[in-house]
């Protein structure tokens, strides 16, 4: 949903504030998405399989929609897929915008796992970066979800926020570990032109609190010290940015970085299926609310077997668990995966990564530096290819 109350400084997602009449007309353009999904893979070359094991519902913040939009949301993906009964329904909101009728109205449909977009548990911090709630906020809307039935919970965290320091980051995951949620996700501020700080940063300006954001040395020192953290209390990284209690990784994280199929329905939304031709196929909605209620610019990308080996290798390298050379020679060729096996072993003595000969995966530097290293070997003109490296918001409305 590409709807906020207000517009964060760090975000460089396809979101903003609209006028809420804007709302319906949304619905009605995604649920006959939805409906048409059968003609629109066919016209993208793809294999449609409507069986469901996971669904996604990102923005923006889909909790500003009136119930009754949500439950026709929900109603149409039911009469258009075949939902699994186990199947992970997660919700992104805000805290603040769940109210008990909202929260209701959640389990009706379904939802059994909710996203709340925290990013920092001290007022002065998220006051600065635009979120409108307060600490108390957010263990109110825990408690109402859980008094509810909705107890598989994920707390965002951003690291590198204007007046963040030492002591206030360690505030932030000391109330993350009270509110015992499952899940978290803790980014790093991403700095480019796609946000008003990152601009303002760029630019050296002094807007939006820009001169307030630490450093690199201390953003990456914060990270360190959630890891370690969450870490010792039983929130195990499964994922650069994802750390969660054994049995709580998130199925929709995993689907996207093993390079499963997913269907995206709505604003920016992105999809990858296998393809009648390619090794799969891409494509995705446009970015802007008005190009998407008015015009179909779905336009395919097909993945190559070249270039869904580059995935698989930066999208598999997030994980904490790596790759396997084996998996990868027996899926791609022993010749192909040569090629990238002599490029990582450049990286293990520069302590980036670990080759012990089966698995390849980062060390606790690599994920620092996961772009860089990513560069090493991907391919960063291929059109139509995934995002490889940090992620400073929640992630885009994607249905899988």
């Amino acid at each position: 949903m590409p709807f906020c109350r207000t517009k964060c400084t760090y975000c460089n997602f396809a979101s903003d504030v609209f006028a809420p009449r804007k709302f319906e007309p949304y619905i009605l353009r995604v649920c006959q998405e939805i409906e048409r999904v059968p003609e629109t893979v066919h016209a993208m070359g793809g294999l449609l399989d409507r069986r469901v094991d996971a669904i996604y519902l990102g923005g923006g913040t889909p909790t500003l929609l009136d119930v009754t939009q949500l439950e026709r949301l929900f109603v149409t993906l039911k009469q258009n897929f075949e939902i699994e009964t186990t199947a992970e329904i997660t919700l992104e909101a805000a805290p603040g915008t769940l109210s008990s009728e909202m929260v209701e109205q959640l389990v009706d449909c379904g939802v059994n796992r909710v996203s709340l977009g925290v990013q920092s548990f001290i007022d002065q911090e998220a006051a600065a970066i635009g979120r409108l709630h307060k600490r108390h906020t957010v263990g109110e809307d825990i408690s109402r979800l859980r008094a509810a039935g909705i107890t598989n919970i994920n707390i965002d965290l951003i690291a590198g926020l204007p007046h963040q320091t030492h002591a206030s980051w360690r505030e932030s995951l000391d109330q993350l570990l009270v509110a015992g949620a499952p899940h978290a996700s803790v980014y790093m501020l991403e700095v480019d032109e796609d946000s008003r700080l990152g601009r303002e940063l760029l630019a050296g300006g002094k807007r939006y609190h820009s001169q307030a954001v630490p450093d690199d040395d201390q953003i990456a020192d914060f990270y360190e010290v959630a890891v370690e953290r969450l870490a010792r209390c039983g929130l195990e990284q499964y994922e650069i940015s994802n750390f969660a209690f054994a049995g709580h990784q998130a199925k929709q994280n995993l689907k996207y970085w093993t390079r499963q199929p997913y269907l995206g329905f709505g604003v920016d939304a992105h999809s990858m299926l296998p393809s009648r031709g390619a090794s799969a196929v891409r494509f995705s909605n446009p970015d802007s609310l008005e190009e998407y209620l008015h015009a179909d610019l779905q336009h395919p990308t097909d993945v190559t077997q070249a270039r869904a080996l580059e995935e698989t290798l930066f999208l598999g390298l997030r994980l904490n668990r790596g790759l396997d050379w084996a998996s990868l020679v027996q899926e791609f060729g022993r010749d192909p995966v040569g090629q990238y096996q002599d490029r990582i072993a450049e990286l293990v003595p520069l302590g980036l990564v670990i080759d012990d000969g089966c698995t390849v995966r980062l060390t606790a530097k690599g994920r620092l530096l996961s772009n860089e290293v990513f560069e090493q070997f991907v391919s960063l003109d291929s059109p139509g290819r995934p995002a490889a490296g940090h992620r400073s918001a929640d992630s885009p409305p994607v249905f899988a």
